[in-house]
């Protein structure tokens, strides 16, 4: 009796083991996704070092990094530190079940995905009102004409029209639990038959109403992945698969979401956010806008999808991985691996 007593309350502690590294390793990606987001914030808005550089500094004596900057660089470290070691206090000093920390990781993507959503379709409300203004040079008799010459500016137009909008999108994301796709879409079908009549009956068109067009078309399909890929909504060609036992499922989706879905994700941020000069942060951060002399203001923000593609999937392919983890260690209410059944 002693004997089997032991046996199980050896292999209970080996389930916590096992179930808080779990917890652990994934709550550092994602923490680690997000903390590089901060970190470009603060190293191209406020001129902080990059955590490389700091780092580098330690080990060269003759690093020429002033006091200043280094001092912002051990901030930077310890936010890292800090972050981490909150982390693994929580998770060891509140248990929650695999199935539980996957919801959770979903909800907050799902929470950016909104948030976004709500944002392009404010940001491109308000921006193709301003440029039809601007257009029929009715700008200056609506806003004055002090206010009418920043909205030319495309840095006064974004932090005076757009920046508020951003801050307003999240708020609305909060309180709403609607991902809204299906209005998105429907946006895209009336704004492109907005221009389909405007053009062939009333013989108007501008830049702004194309660009409007492409800004929601490609927020629709890029903010839209994440959930797709939770639904398991996505076209997919099941050779193998679709053969495999549960257990392997979930294998496969373990390691495919850590191997193969993370690095996608890091990739893109890492190649697009890495210097000022890279693909996604320089357009941010110079507000570039599009080559038409009278188009919308928004392309910058254009670049910024890509960023909240990356993260919003890295979160669910964290989600996908304890989902699969808890299903393979037995975990009571773990669901089945999904996709193959057809």
């Amino acid at each position: 009796m002693n004997a089997a007593t032991g046996t199980l309350s050896q292999n209970n502690s080996t389930s916590y083991q096992s179930h808080f590294l779990m917890r652990l390793f994934a709550s550092f990606l994602a923490a680690t996704v997000l903390l590089y987001l901060a970190s470009r914030f603060l190293i191209y808005w406020y001129d902080w070092p990059d955590l490389s550089t700091v780092i580098a500094s330690f080990f060269n004596p003759d690093s020429t990094l002033e006091s200043t900057q280094k001092t912002k660089g051990i901030l930077l470290l310890a936010m890292y530190a800090a972050s981490f070691l909150i982390l693994a206090f929580l998770i060891k000093r509140k248990p929650n079940s695999l199935s539980g920390d996957a919801e959770v990781y979903k909800r907050i993507s799902f929470f950016i995905v909104r948030a976004a959503f709500w944002a392009v379709f404010l940001v491109g409300l308000a921006d193709a009102v301003v440029s039809f203004l601007r257009v029929e040079e009715l700008l200056d008799g609506v806003f004055g004409e002090k206010l009418a010459q920043s909205l030319n500016q495309p840095i006064q137009r974004g932090i005076i029209l757009h920046y508020p909008i951003l801050i307003l999108s999240l708020i609305i994301a909060w309180f709403s639990k609607s991902l809204g796709f299906i209005w998105l879409a429907l946006l895209v079908v009336l704004a492109e038959f907005t221009i389909v009549i405007t053009r062939f009956v009333f013989s108007y068109e501008q830049s702004f109403m194309g660009d409007l067009v492409r800004f929601w078309y490609a927020a629709f399909f890029l903010f839209a992945a994440a959930y797709t890929l939770v639904e398991n909504g996505h076209v997919r060609v099941d050779v193998l698969y679709a053969k495999f036992s549960n257990r392997k499922k979930a294998w496969v989706n373990a390691i495919g979401s850590i191997i193969l879905g993370l690095p996608v994700c890091w990739t893109i941020l890492h190649y697009g956010m890495g210097t000022k000069q890279s693909s996604l942060i320089a357009p941010i951060l110079s507000f570039e806008v599009t080559s038409s002399g009278y188009g919308m203001y928004i392309k910058y923000l254009m670049a910024a999808f890509l960023i909240i593609y990356a993260v919003s999937m890295a979160l669910v392919f964290i989600s996908i991985f304890l989902k699969s983890s808890a299903y393979l260690l037995h975990e009571d209410g773990a669901e089945m691996p999904s996709g193959g059944e057809h």
